[in-house]
């Protein structure tokens, strides 16, 4: 008996940081030697997760990262498939030990301590989506999502992001985010930084949406004021 209880307990202290969730969305203020204040958020969905750093004032964007990910005990390990930054890193799988608490969460020996924003609630839409189609003139146009030039949309309980990228040639294309609602059929993006166009910072887009057999249809019209028919699919 004392040794069942042994290993009973051996069992819960080595799982004891998996009972609480890294899903949802986390973020660590910094300031450069020039006195710039830099956000970083984090967002994690089942399976996916997204890294952002961009000006906290004005919106310019830094640098994302992101991909797979996996937690085993306290080390998390990274599949990296988009790196802005550095192109060379997609393909590797680091790994790092975090310290996890309901609040927060610290990446050990880095110094990095992220607090947290939501837990993957209220938002309808949490989770990692691919594009897997478009309507145009009425007909549905499917694309193959098992590729690897990717749009990926990663949303957590109020926070949205959609990165472009292909895991083949190690190309990062473009990425925007921030906070967004779901509320009567209506998904609203509150933009907070976007790479290829600073001037979209602080727009609110609306759309509607809906749920159909597991897929994500998205209308409306784009940052550009073009007309838009989306469909998503819920990344396995």
């Amino acid at each position: 008996m004392k040794k069942i209880i042994g290993v009973l307990i051996c069992t819960v202290m080595s799982f004891g940081i998996e009972a609480q969730s890294v899903i949802g969305a986390w973020e660590n203020y910094t300031t450069t030697e020039n006195g710039d204040k830099l956000k970083t958020v984090v967002i994690f969905t089942d399976g996916y997760h997204v890294s952002t750093t961009y000006e906290a004032t004005t919106g310019k964007f830094s640098h994302t990262n992101g991909g797979s990910w996996s937690l085993k005990g306290d080390v998390m390990t990274k599949n990296v498939e988009f790196n802005s930054k550095n192109s060379e890193l997609v393909g590797t799988e680091p790994s790092v030990k975090i310290n996890l608490t309901d609040n927060e969460l610290e990446i050990v020996d880095s110094g990095l301590k992220f607090n947290r924003i939501d837990n993957g609630t209220p938002g309808e839409l949490q989770g990692a989506w691919l594009m897997s189609g478009r309507v145009r003139d009425g007909k549905t146009q499917t694309r193959d999502t098992s590729g690897p030039r990717k749009t990926m949309k990663i949303l957590s309980g109020t926070l949205f992001q959609w990165i472009a990228y292909n895991t083949e040639t190690k190309q990062f294309m473009a990425t925007g985010g921030g906070t967004y609602t779901t509320e009567n059929g209506e998904y609203t993006e509150n933009i907070e930084f976007f790479s290829k166009d600073d001037s979209r910072v602080g727009a609110s887009l609306k759309f509607n949406y809906d749920l159909n057999d597991g897929d994500w249809n998205h209308t409306g019209f784009s940052s550009k004021g073009d007309p838009l028919n989306e469909i998503w699919s819920l990344r396995a």
